[in-house]
């Protein structure tokens, strides 16, 4: 009997250490933790989400930048309604989404497939990134006077080949689909790294598992590359369209909103209506419109691929 209290006598304490050495490691975590994550959330908090709170309470308000804000309460959000500017530059920035989004997914997807089948070789890859590494303003420079009517050597090849050289980014009709393809050409390497990175991730097994079972390239990809593709594509597509709708650089650079405002999408508008027009409070309500726009259109489209659910788990 005096051997099992003694036991427990001695037991008792190195319990109440183990668990105070296990509360001091967590606390050490926790606090490690916070020192890493705490200049990202300085940076948020900044840059973000006080940013965020300032134009949600500057859209109630008739503001020039020149004079003390004036509250009008939803007057902003009702001209916006009734603003046929606002709906163009919506529809716009759809139609270039719609031009820029499959073509860039598809490219960057099929580049993707082509080094992960045919080279792992580090300086392709480098290649295929060089133009998303370049800045906005210089790729959209790059291209307008590659692009120009008279000297770009585009409209030279043009030239030399018999064809008529073409107005790009000057002609009304082709003016969007340009600044789609620019942006097409930056961004669909980046794509690509993406997918690349998710095709590595797959089992090789998987794939040596249907080859015996005698399926065909396109079958492979089609129901083990894709399915097991989804949380890089859910990434991919919430990431690349709410980028797209917010298109400025590339058209403050090379069509400033013409010929005819047929590249004056939303975000273009909105700046023009808080720099040029001096309409702070109404370029915010219309900021916080696309803003709700796009927070809609993330919550769906990650609800609709299940992007909380990994196929490979």
């Amino acid at each position: 009997m005096n051997s099992i209290s003694e036991l427990v006598a001695v037991e008792q304490p190195r319990k109440v250490r183990r668990s105070w050495a296990a509360g001091r490691m967590r606390r050490a975590e926790t606090l490690t933790a916070w020192v890493l994550v705490f200049p990202a959330l300085v940076g948020f908090l900044v840059f973000y989400a006080w940013p965020t709170v300032r134009a949600i309470e500057i859209s109630f308000t008739d503001w020039n930048l020149m004079r003390e804000p004036h509250f009008v309460g939803f007057a902003n959000y009702a001209q916006m309604l009734s603003d046929g500017q606002f709906w163009n530059g919506m529809k716009l920035s759809a139609y270039y989404v719609a031009l820029n989004i499959p073509l860039q997914t598809v490219l960057g997807l099929f580049l993707a497939v082509a080094m992960d089948r045919l080279t792992r070789s580090l300086f392709v890859k480098s290649v295929v990134l060089l133009p998303y590494l370049l800045s906005n303003v210089l790729v959209a420079m790059l291209w307008l006077w590659m692009l120009d009517p008279m000297l770009g050597v585009v409209n030279a090849a043009l030239g030399s080949l018999g064809f008529d050289r073409q107005p790009f980014f000057g002609d009304a009709g082709r003016a969007l689909v340009t600044v789609a393809a620019v942006n097409i050409w930056r961004y669909m390497g980046l794509i690509a790294m993406l997918f690349l990175a998710g095709l590595q991730n797959i089992p090789r097994d998987l794939y040596e598992a249907a080859a015996l079972e005698g399926a065909g390239e396109w079958q492979i990809f089609r129901r083990i590359t894709l399915p097991l593709l989804r949380p890089v594509m859910v990434f991919v597509l919430v990431t690349s369209v709410t980028g797209s709708f917010q298109i400025f650089d590339t058209i403050a650079v090379t069509t400033q909103g013409g010929p005819l405002d047929s590249t004056r999408v939303i975000v273009y508008y909105i700046v023009q209506n808080a720099f040029t027009y001096y309409k702070m409070g109404y370029a915010s309500a219309m900021s916080m419109a696309l803003g709700v726009l796009m927070l809609l259109y993330t919550v769906v489209q990650m609800r609709v691929m299940r992007a909380a659910e990994n196929d490979l788990a």
